[in-house]
């Protein structure tokens, strides 16, 4: 099974001092020893990075060098497969947009998943349950937060 990442996850992974860091690094190593591959779309990327780099989330924020290094890492990964926005995927957000009547604070979360099923891909690894919860098409797992 090809699960999509999202950025929580990938933070929880990466940041020792995220509470979550050892539950997320347990079910990662699980996944992979199991088989399970990745979706890895560009626009986690860039919030991975603006995200771990933000001294007002964390004591030790990951330099610039050090975030770019690591989003390198994962997108480089082996269990990866790199998505892309297409026009199917287009088409599916505006349609989420208007048919579930989602406002700004969902664009980021909904072109992700349009991203994601538009690829194939539909299930993703996120500590965000609730951002997902409204397209029936795609099923969260590890939602850790909540």
């Amino acid at each position: 099974m090809i699960n999509g990442l999202d950025t929580t996850f990938l933070v929880e992974v990466d940041i020792l001092e995220h509470p979550n860091h050892q539950t997320a690094r347990s079910q990662l190593v699980q996944m992979t020893s199991s088989g399970h591959r990745f979706a890895l779309a560009p626009q986690v990327l860039s919030e991975y990075i603006h995200v771990v780099t933000d001294p007002r989330r964390f004591e030790k924020p990951l330099s610039t060098a050090q975030s770019i290094d690591r989003a390198v890492h994962w997108w480089q990964s082996t269990e990866v497969t790199q998505v892309f926005p297409n026009a199917e995927t287009v088409s599916l957000f505006k349609r989420w947009m208007i048919t579930y009547h989602l406002g700004r604070k969902r664009i980021l979360d909904t072109m992700l998943a349009a991203t994601y099923l538009s690829n194939g891909v539909s299930a993703i690894l996120s500590s965000n349950a609730r951002d997902y919860q409204v397209f029936n098409e795609i099923q969260c797992i590890h939602s850790a937060n909540e």
